[in-house]
């Protein structure tokens, strides 16, 4: 698979920006997710926590996610719109994040989830008919399910809370890939209405799970 520029440049900024992270405790505190400092004004943490991971095998597994399924974005619809899209989700992602977390002062998290999601979610639209395949496991498996396994382990995630990774942002990240890439080819909603449904599963369960916690 020859891999687009905008995808290498994607993952060696994303690994030059977690080596830096994870060597330099003062740079790590200043640009991760930290309710704290985002409600004091430090909003460019919404984007800076993107590029940051918590340890080496964190960032490779969203960087392999990226590295699989970028391109179908950028040989789609071009190098500016994934960069859109990438953004928007991490942004969207960490949106969702403060929104979950603001009255936690202690909270904070790192990792390019809402990106990650934002890509793999846009992708499988694309391309609904994608499979993978899996360690361990022989046969393929449609990408979609991966992505909502995926999820379900991110709501797990969100209820274990102790790993420091930003779970929340797979939803938020997710939700805005979907909205992002129907807004870019509106047909794609009602070619993959039933997609688009069974992809938002999880994030309605999610929001079920929060409604009903804050009862």
């Amino acid at each position: 698979m020859n891999i687009s520029i905008i995808t290498f440049l994607t993952i060696a900024v994303t690994g030059i920006i977690t080596y830096k992270g994870l060597s330099d405790y003062h740079f790590f505190s200043k640009y991760n997710f930290d309710i704290s400092a985002i409600k004091k004004g430090e909003k460019y943490r919404m984007i800076t926590s993107g590029f940051l991971h918590v340890d080496w095998m964190h960032f490779i597994f969203n960087m392999l996610t990226l590295y699989f399924f970028a391109d179908i974005i950028v040989y789609s619809y071009g190098v500016v719109y994934f960069v859109i899209v990438y953004l928007l989700s991490m942004l969207g992602g960490n949106l969702l994040t403060f929104q979950f977390y603001k009255n936690q002062s202690n909270y904070r998290a790192v990792g390019a989830s809402g990106a990650i999601m934002g890509i793999l979610y846009a992708s499988i639209i694309l391309n609904p008919n994608m499979s993978l395949y899996l360690l361990f496991i022989p046969i393929p498996i449609p990408a979609y399910l991966v992505a909502i396994g995926y999820l379900f382990y991110s709501i797990y995630g969100i209820n274990k809370s102790d790993d420091n990774i930003g779970h929340t942002a797979h939803l938020g990240g997710a939700v805005a890939g979907l909205i992002l890439i129907v807004l870019r080819e509106p047909t794609l909603f009602i070619q993959e209405k039933f997609l688009v449904a069974v992809l938002l599963l999880p994030v309605l369960f999610l929001f079920y799970m929060e409604r009903k916690k804050r009862k």
